[in-house]
């Protein structure tokens, strides 16, 4: 299917972070599919970090598109800082800070974690 379309129906900047892995669709509504990136936070450039998949999905529901209801099902990527064994994740807040990323949806994804 193609996807392409639908990025215009995401939050600004949603894409520097998550790619469009599916969407479905019916007479009722639109699910968008977003997966966070296989790019390491850059507080962890300088460690040896590995993904190791993804938190559960959190569905979202975004307003309405002609008269079809919006979800967004997003997935956010996890990491291991194989030195420390322990996992990590982006940080949010400095993505709001930082990003073209609108405050309100960087807000939502802090607020999940």
């Amino acid at each position: 299917m193609e996807t392409s379309g639908y990025r215009l129906l995401l939050p600004e900047g949603t894409l520097d972070y998550f790619i469009i892995s599916d969407v479905k669709e019916s007479s009722t509504e639109i699910v968008i599919y977003l997966e966070e990136k296989n790019e390491a936070p850059g507080e962890y450039s300088s460690m040896k970090v590995e993904s190791k998949g993804f938190y559960d999905p959190v569905v979202v529901q975004d307003f309405p598109v002609r008269g079809k209801k919006l979800f967004l099902n997003i997935r956010r990527r996890r990491w291991i800082v194989k030195d420390e064994g322990r996992y990590v994740s982006r940080n949010w807040k400095l993505v709001a800070e930082g990003s073209r990323m609108t405050h309100e949806f960087a807000s939502f994804l802090k607020e999940l974690y």
